[in-house]
């Protein structure tokens, strides 16, 4: 068995950091997404767009800012130089961050940044329109908090303003190699992680002590710590997103673990479900259920084919094994999956209604989870990204509930 045996320091051993070679997002990338950007808004009609601080400012300047009370972002264009807006005081730090130089246009705490928008527009040529004409399209990052919009809304006359959605998710859910390259590696930092984890375990260990741990193995990888982690023990296995009280591990225990970590601003995210002691009749059916499903999610993720058919694929095998249909439990409560990325959580999604086409590029999670309340839950989670030839999976699904990790295959 692949479960327990191990102490902490043990498990701990068996780790090394993993970030060798591993390259962050360099500036001419960053201007190559911006050039992007800028022919599909010119082929778009859309005149600008405010990417807000956050993921968007990061994903096409490479500035690293956290989004607060105060405005904070870039305008860009669809010609020309972007222009960043910010605080007065916070000019020189903000410059500071920048990979992308841009012009930096500031406010003072008195003043208004959102008319310094509308100016600035101006300025740069992207005049309202007159009386009658036709209003230049203005993208509002679909990230930035409602003030933001808000404040803008009222100063906007002769602007068309909109969600900047069109222009962020159209670049952002087709990964470069680069991107895909350090999703791999963050990847397999976090199921490094997993492996060392389900050695360490024993019967009366806390869900708390495992969190502890995991977050020492993501550090132990090279990682800062877990982007975050849920642990769960028994019963509590099936509520997707965990529960409020500490569990203590017991034979015959389902174990749910799911974790990830950020390299170079992108993220893993994987779940493994396995049991710790003696395996019943019941949970090997629905494991074996669950893999069924995440392959059948798989092998429906063609090129070309709308995401919502990748989670209809995954509910007709649940379905065909008893479970369902449709949301109701015990089955999947929650969609199959998401895209991944600089955002844990991104557009599209394979969840009926989401009729995106697949394409090259774009990255998912795979997890089509059984829940069934008092007892418990299964979630095989790996992601997949689409290539040429369909998808390839990033981490290898759960090998068998007798030996998930494969390591005795």
């Amino acid at each position: 068995m692949t479960i327990g045996g191990k102490t902490i320091e043990e498990a701990l051993a068996s780790l090394s950091n993993m970030t060798a070679g591993a390259v962050p997002i360099g500036k001419d990338e960053h201007l190559q997404r911006l050039a992007r950007a800028q022919a599909y808004m010119r082929d778009q009609g859309i005149a600008a767009i405010y990417v807000n601080a956050g993921s968007n400012l990061t994903y096409f300047t490479g500035t690293k800012w956290h989004a607060s009370e105060r405005m904070v972002g870039a305008i860009l264009p669809a010609s020309g130089a972007v222009e960043y807006i910010a605080p007065a005081f916070e000019e020189s730090t903000l410059k500071d961050f920048m990979v992308v130089e841009g012009s930096v246009n500031t406010w003072h705490e008195h003043e208004s940044p959102y008319q310094l928008f509308v100016d600035t527009l101006k300025r740069m040529g992207i005049a309202p329109a007159a009386a009658g004409g036709t209003a230049p399209r203005i993208g509002i990052c679909e990230s930035a908090a409602f003030f933001i919009y808000d404040g803008i809304r009222p100063l906007a006359d002769g602007y068309a303003l909109e969600n900047a959605r069109q222009v962020t998710a159209h670049c952002r859910t087709r990964k470069s190699a680069n991107e895909i390259a350090l999703m791999q590696r963050a990847k397999d930092m976090t199921l490094a992680v997993h492996v060392a984890t389900a050695s360490m375990l024993r019967e009366g260990i806390t869900t708390v002590e495992v969190e502890e741990f995991i977050n020492r193995a993501h550090r132990k990888v090279g990682a800062s710590g877990s982007y975050f982690v849920i642990v769960l023990f028994g019963e509590a296995t099936a509520y997707p997103h965990g529960v409020s009280y500490v569990q203590t591990l017991q034979a015959g225990d389902t174990v749910l673990i799911d974790t990830g970590c950020k390299l170079h601003n992108y993220i893993s995210d994987i779940t493994r479900t396995y049991v710790y002691g003696e395996i019943s009749a019941r949970q090997r059916s629905v494991w074996n259920s669950e893999k069924a499903a995440q392959l059948a999610a798989f092998e429906a993720a063609q090129l070309g084919v709308p995401c919502e058919q990748v989670d209809m694929a995954a509910r007709r095998s649940l379905e065909a094994d008893g479970f369902g249909p449709g949301y109701k439990l015990p089955g999947l409560p929650h969609r199959t999956g998401h895209g991944i990325g600089l955002d844990i959580h991104e557009w599209p999604y394979l969840v009926g209604g989401d009729k995106t086409p697949l394409d090259v590029g774009m990255c998912f999670s795979n997890e089509p989870m059984i829940c069934i309340p008092g007892e418990f839950g299964v979630r095989h989670e790996d992601h997949f990204y689409m290539t040429e030839n369909g998808p390839k999976w990033f981490t290898e699904p759960a090998h068998s509930i007798d030996d998930p990790f494969g390591l005795h295959a």
